[in-house]
């Protein structure tokens, strides 16, 4: 298996306290891992180890082929890192950022014009680029800081909570061009604050809590856990539950969970597709007058509560 990025046994401590408690990952090039967790779980600590920006105390890593603390300028050459906020210069044009950027990179000066024309061109701000990025949007300054962790075309890439505070339709962008750049074959490491976000972009999420991992899968093995999908069924009127439940007793192996307030009955679809179909005739023999129906299944959400017992709110930060 080709990996990017692997680590066994990560440790680190801060102030007698153990940030990381033998971390292991294996990232597939050309895929992307989701790191998530709630706050404190360590997942900046680790992004910070890989980039190379703090030194573990235990364990060992390796990023695109090379060791972390042993060779760690041949790692900083083959990544790219953006942060929670956006490292550009405010005072510098769009262009001007990138360029000085690809020059300290020492690409030569007609490279780094070059080099800065294709990234602005490719995140849409070709017709801002001599604008001071002081008048960028949240959305296109998160685009230009995208652009420059790709000036020297690095075969990973490490985001940590790269659409924080972008509306719907920026993230949504943001989403397409790292779509982009992993079928091109580019790894990424993603921490996140969004779980709607790691279901969409990740093809396997590790989940951290103090330190540990406690689940590694894909989105589908980790939400199989929380259990099978489910039946939400409104009936019109609070006087038709009790003749739902009468007809739904023959056809069902688990009895359904009632919601009085809301009119409703919850189903869990212990034979599958199986259910829809013998649940909508019961109720439909039984002229049952049903307001709504709908199939529901396992969100991330449910999975950080089931892991981590805690609302997913606790991953912000």
């Amino acid at each position: 298996m080709n990996s990017a990025i692997r680590a066994e046994g990560l440790r680190k401590r801060y102030r007698g306290v153990e940030a990381l408690v033998g971390i292991d990952l294996s990232v597939r090039a050309g895929t992307v891992l989701g790191l998530l967790g709630p706050n404190g779980a360590g997942k900046t600590t680790t992004v910070q180890i890989l980039t190379t920006l703090v030194e573990p105390d235990g364990g060992w890593a390796e990023v695109a082929g090379f060791d972390i603390v042993k060779q760690p300028r041949e790692v900083r050459r083959r990544i790219g890192l953006a942060g929670q906020y956006a490292a550009v210069d405010e005072v510098l044009t769009g262009w001007e950022n990138l360029v000085l950027l690809a020059t300290l990179l020492h690409l030569g000066r007609r490279a780094a014009r070059r080099r800065a024309s294709e990234l602005l061109e490719r995140f849409e701000l070709a017709d801002v680029a001599h604008r001071p990025v002081g008048t960028y949007s949240g959305g296109m300054r998160r685009r230009l800081d995208l652009a420059s962790c790709l000036v020297t075309s690095p075969p990973v890439l490490f985001l940590d909570e790269p659409t924080t505070g972008l509306d719907p339709v920026s993230r949504a962008a943001l989403w397409s061009l790292v779509r982009e750049l992993v079928q091109e074959g580019v790894t990424v490491l993603l921490t996140t604050q969004y779980l709607e976000e790691a279901d969409h972009l990740a093809d396997q999420i590790v989940v951290v809590d103090s330190g540990r991992i406690i689940a590694d899968g894909t989105p589908d093995e980790l939400k199989s856990r929380v259990g099978s999908a489910w039946l939400e069924i409104t009936v019109s009127g609070t006087a038709g539950l009790a003749p739902a439940l009468e007809a739904l007793r023959p056809v069902l192996m688990t009895a359904p969970t009632v919601h009085e307030e809301k009119g409703r009955l919850v189903v869990q679809m212990d034979k599958g597709l199986g259910d829809i179909a013998d649940v909508a005739s019961a109720l439909r023999d039984a002229g049952v007058e049903v307001a709504d129906f709908a199939m529901c299944r396992p969100t991330l959400d449910d999975v950080f509560t089931h892991l981590t017992g805690n609302t997913s709110d606790r991953i912000r930060g």
